[in-house]
């Protein structure tokens, strides 16, 4: 595959994901609040506003590859993670669904996390 049909790829991938997260949350956020990166850009695929930030506390990694080093993708996350925010990588390949990988131990958080916001 091209470079340039690589980076379309991984493109549609960030782009997909932004839109997904801005039609979940359209109560909420604007279409601004969420900006999807330049290919080989550096730092996070996905911009968050600060109150987006608030809502989706992640800091993601797309990738749109058929094989993937799941390990060098979650260095990526963490090295280009702001603070606060949670090391995710969305992956996906043709054909595919699309997952979410992240540590247990920072899903957990998040359980917590959503638990204390709903004062059960």
């Amino acid at each position: 595959m091209k470079t340039r049909s690589a980076k379309q790829k991984g493109r549609r991938l960030q782009q997909n994901v932004r839109d997904l997260l801005l039609e979940a949350l359209s109560e909420y956020l604007e279409e601004d609040d969420i900006r999807s990166t330049s290919m080989g850009a550096p730092g996070e695929d996905l911009l968050l506003s600060p109150l987006a930030r608030k809502l989706v506390p992640l800091s993601l990694e797309c990738k749109n590859q058929e094989a993937l080093n799941i390990w060098s993708a979650h260095k990526q996350a963490e090295s280009n993670s702001k603070p606060g925010a949670y090391p995710t990588v969305v992956f996906k390949r043709n054909f595919s669904d699309t997952y979410v990988s992240m540590k247990l131990s920072d899903f957990m958080k998040l359980l917590v996390e959503r638990a204390e916001q709903l004062e059960i």
